[in-house]
């Protein structure tokens, strides 16, 4: 009788004991325009859902998205890349949510000269034609954006020397060295180079691309969306809790760049996250998309361009990438 009562008490008490949280992991790059995660793991929004977020930290977009598709993340935050749009196309994974990107007023990208270059009349880059610029790899946002400058100052690809150099470190080394002319780097990264004297500042991305405001995004294997249901919705909840954070700390209602009432403690969190100090965060802000929505438009942009630098083939549409049983739509830029 005795064993039964004790049997029947630990039966009671776990179903009284709260539920275990769930560990998912996050494949993401320590930068100020991927916000979501790091202020929800922050702030306990990922608690709240009964989930326990593990970061796996990446120097670069690409093997975000192929540590998403291949299982050994769970979710990814990370550029848009021709990774990505080859991966999504094949049916692996899925686009749920936007991360940081252009908006007029707002720095995200932003475009590096060597002080060599710089001091030989290389200051923007509408010069970029017959130099050498860096990136960490071919067909990643880095690239779509230079296209876009390329586009903008009526210049061919051709016409510049790409240096795919692997990693952000290696081109601010490159840069510190003279031995490239440009680069496209994240703001993050950028403002160290700067601040170290290694680089000078040619321009924002926002400045040639304003409507660049799906820069990157919350990836997530096409498997886990399918099958886990309850779990993309309840991560989706806390990220974009830390999303809205983000927007309404350096937004104003009408979408200009403002610093609110919300901005110092947002900044704490980015600046442990990142390892930048709060005083040179706040020289890159990027846009957020408070709600996480994804401008599908933009998306195709993207694809074409890709398609057009021979980097991407086949049949790819972004209505076909973009998940909307999670994803929100933004129908106009702001």
């Amino acid at each position: 009788m005795l064993r039964k009562l004790l049997l029947l008490a630990a039966a009671v008490l776990a179903l009284l004991a709260p539920a275990r949280a769930e560990t998912v992991k996050v494949g993401i790059t320590r930068l100020f325009g991927y916000p979501g995660v790091p202020i929800a793991v922050a702030r306990g929004y990922f608690k709240q859902q009964g989930i326990d977020i593990d970061m796996v930290f990446f120097d670069s977009a690409q093997p975000i998205a192929v540590g998403v598709a291949s299982g050994g993340t769970d979710f990814g935050v990370a550029g848009l890349s021709a990774s990505f749009y080859t991966l999504a196309s094949h049916g692996e994974l899925r686009l749920i949510a936007s991360s940081g990107g252009e908006h007029e007023g707002f720095h995200n990208l932003a475009f590096l000269v060597s002080n060599k270059a710089y001091a030989a009349g290389i200051t923007s880059p509408k010069d970029f034609a017959g130099h050498s610029v860096a990136i960490t790899q071919l067909g990643t946002s880095l690239h779509y954006a230079l296209g876009r400058a390329a586009e903008k100052y009526g210049y061919s690809m051709s016409a510049i020397t790409l240096r795919p150099l692997q990693s952000n470190t290696n081109v601010i080394a490159a840069l510190g060295g003279d031995t490239v002319d440009a680069a496209v780097m994240p703001g993050t990264p950028a403002l160290a180079a700067m601040a170290k004297g290694s680089a000078k500042l040619a321009g924002w991305v926002s400045d040639v691309a304003p409507d660049f405001t799906t820069g990157s995004a919350l990836l997530v294997g096409t498997e886990t969306a399918n099958t886990k249901p309850d779990l993309v919705k309840r991560f989706l909840i806390a990220y974009r809790h830390g999303m809205s954070d983000f927007h309404d700390a350096f937004t104003a209602a009408d979408g200009t760049p403002a610093m609110g009432p919300g901005a110092p403690g947002v900044l704490k969190i980015m600046a442990d996250f990142t390892g930048v100090a709060p005083a040179e965060l706040v020289k890159a802000i990027p846009f957020v998309d408070g709600e996480g929505r994804i401008a599908t438009s933009d998306i195709a942009r993207q694809i074409a361009w890709y398609k057009s630098q021979n980097l991407l083939r086949g049949e790819v549409k972004a209505e076909d990438l973009i998940d909307s049983r999670y994803a929100l739509p933004l129908v106009a830029s702001r």
